[in-house]
């Protein structure tokens, strides 16, 4: 474990979530998930969240955010995600979120919150018909993470800025409400190869679940030889075969995605990667790529499917997630209360 600042003495604990929104991809998997359970197995107290009310900052179908919802627990769960070890829930069924994000919304600077490029790259052009709540989200992430008093955060290298934030908001709370330390100002965990996918139609993209090319990405209920064709079909270069150097790799970044894959499914190094097949064709890496792919994946889907036929086995595990989240983030939102000064805190 990371040591968390002399400065705070709670205890260490990290929050992570995920958007219920699609079906998850191989990004999400090492990127997330992977991680989650890695981190889970360290020994630490995690607490995992179905992201539902950022979900509906932009528009959700109507009637389809509880069967996603179970989507995404489910791929929690597949993946080894251990509901007895850690705690996974629906953000919604727990109050405090939303308690602390408007605290926090007042709390917060608008200088600090038009900082955030997210809302820009979700927003496009039509800024001004976006809903709040998305201009805002960043606001609730931080609510998300400080409700449990979380020291540590899995973070991609997109979610930097926002995990900033959250320190910039914890800090003047702390600071504003004469309460030195209350809230620890929580640390980034980034680990290891895979810590971000791109596209496998171009990689300079993140993978994403709504890019339009369902090529793009490789989703976790995708067979054997649906993810065969999409590795043969991923984009490479015309510079030439693998490289047998990392260095090899710069300028070349469909090619790095593409062993940044197999490194991180198969627990070697990049360099290992490149030990083993540099200097020879993709005619000769990809389909060892497939067979690394399918091998990592495969119980995984099948799991998957087999906890997406048992509703009421993911309601359960969401429900006693729900309860033992509120004991922890009820008795902080207490304190809150009353060093705001709210009536009756």
């Amino acid at each position: 474990m990371t040591d968390t600042p002399a400065s705070y003495s709670g205890p260490q604990r990290i929050f992570s979530g995920i958007q219920p929104t699609g079906n998850l991809h191989l990004g999400n998997y090492l990127g997330a998930l992977k991680k989650f359970v890695d981190l889970q197995e360290e020994g630490w107290d995690a607490v995992y969240a179905v992201v539902d009310l950022h979900a509906i900052t932009m528009p959700v179908e109507k009637g389809a955010l509880v069967s996603q919802t179970r989507l995404i627990a489910a791929a929690f769960l597949a993946c080894g995600v251990d509901p007895k070890k850690s705690i996974l829930y629906a953000q919604s069924s727990v109050k405090a979120h939303v308690e602390l994000a408007w605290i926090f919304n007042c709390v917060a600077r608008m200088g600090w919150v038009e900082r955030m490029t997210q809302f820009k790259d979700k927003a496009g052009k039509d800024a001004e018909r976006a809903s709040v709540g998305l201009f805002t989200y960043p606001v609730l992430q931080a609510a998300d993470i400080l409700a449990y008093k979380a020291t540590h955060v899995p973070v991609g290298e997109d979610q930097k800025q926002h995990l900033e934030l959250s320190r910039d908001i914890a800090d003047r709370f702390n600071r504003e409400y004469d309460a030195p330390n209350f809230f620890p100002l929580p640390e980034p965990l980034i680990k290891g190869p895979g810590a971000r996918v791109m596209s496998l139609k171009d990689g300079t993209k993140k993978m994403s679940k709504s890019d339009p090319s369902e090529l793009s990405r490789i989703s976790l209920v995708d067979d054997a030889d649906t993810i065969a064709k999409k590795i043969k079909k991923a984009k490479t270069d015309l510079e030439g075969d693998m490289p047998s150097e990392v260095d090899g790799l710069k300028g070349r970044p469909e090619v790095e995605n593409l062993v940044g894959i197999y490194a991180a499914l198969a627990g070697e190094s990049v360099k290992a990667v490149l030990n083993q097949y540099g200097g020879q064709g993709f005619g000769v890496f990809k389909p060892a790529l497939a067979e690394v792919t399918v091998n990592h994946l495969a119980p995984i889907t099948q799991r998957y499917r087999e906890i997406l036929d048992d509703t009421g086995f993911i309601d359960s595990v969401l429900k006693d997630g729900a309860e033992r989240a509120d004991a922890i983030s009820a008795p902080i939102i207490d304190d809150v209360r009353k060093l705001v000064g709210f009536w009756g805190a």
